[in-house]
């Protein structure tokens, strides 16, 4: 059984994290799950841990002078959904997290530093090139979070290293669509979810991007398959379509999503680039269930 520490400071954390190698546990919600020996007993880690949740430096959102939004790593579902600034996207998915006792104590760097393909932050944070700040008593780096999470369970978090925040950068979508498939909605794990956007101008497709969760063993976007329909006209979209939704398909991993999946995917990204061929009015995108 391994050793459990309070730090009270990042400073303080790090230099647990260098030297001691403990891993930090913030709301626990995963890892409390996999720990666990029964009714009203504590849950036992085979290794060391630091209870994170009293360092206020990785706590609270802002807005960067760059009109990018940063996110503490200690920030819970319930607060993004709550806060003005956090982009549309995200907000939807912490909003969909769970039940609300779960909101109220997961965290951010919890939900993408555990790297389940089920976490539903990740989805919509790689959409918007979303980054992850790394700290270490060496000093900080900054990563593309599609970057940082390599595969189920698998980040590119050093030995030494904390997630400090998330920056998102600035974005002006026309369009935005978010979706998310449970079996009994936000109390569900997600069985899956999407993201959709694009910004047209003058009939032009200026920017698309899509991406999926809970698909496979990472969340799934595919610039190749974006760059056939960005740069087009709208007017364009019908015949770009099938070779869109067939790029796309092909970015899935073969056994990585069931095919009533791949068919739900398919018909949602359908649907979303048949409303900006059809004109709908820009903003929110909502699909009938």
């Amino acid at each position: 059984m391994g050793m459990t520490y309070i730090p009270s400071t990042l400073s303080e954390a790090l230099r647990l994290r260098a030297e001691k190698g403990a891993k930090p546990l913030a709301g626990g919600t995963d890892l409390m799950v996999q720990s666990k020996r029964g009714i009203a007993l504590a849950p036992q880690f085979p290794f060391d841990v630091m209870i994170i949740t009293a360092i206020d430096e990785l706590k609270g959102i802002r807005a960067l002078d760059d009109g990018s939004v940063e996110i503490g790593a200690l920030v819970t579902p319930s607060e993004i959904a709550a806060s003005d600034i956090v982009p549309w996207h995200v907000r939807q998915a912490a909003a969909g997290m769970g039940a609300i006792a779960l909101r109220n104590t997961a965290t951010i760097g919890g939900n993408i530093g555990n790297a389940s393909p089920k976490g539903d932050l990740p989805q919509p944070l790689i959409l918007l090139d979303a980054e992850v700040v790394l700290a270490s008593v060496k000093g900080e780096r900054r990563m593309l979070l599609d970057d940082f999470i390599l595969g189920s369970k698998k980040t590119a978090l050093g030995d030494d290293e904390i997630i400090r925040s998330v920056i998102i950068p600035p974005h002006d979508f026309t369009y935005s669509f978010y979706r998310k498939i449970g079996m009994r909605r936000a109390n569900a794990i997600s069985k899956l979810s999407l993201s959709a956007a694009a910004v047209v101008k003058d009939g032009e497709i200026l920017d698309f991007r899509a991406s999926s969760g809970a698909s496979g063993p990472r969340v799934i976007r595919s610039k190749d398959a974006e760059s056939i329909i960005k740069g087009h006209m709208v007017e364009e979209i019908p015949e770009l379509m099938d070779s869109f939704l067939e790029a796309w398909n092909n970015a899935i991993s073969p056994h990585a999503m069931p095919e009533y999946r791949r068919n739900t995917t398919r018909r949602m990204l359908g649907y979303f680039l048949s409303s900006i061929h059809e004109g709908a009015s820009p903003g929110i995108i909502s699909e009938e269930v």
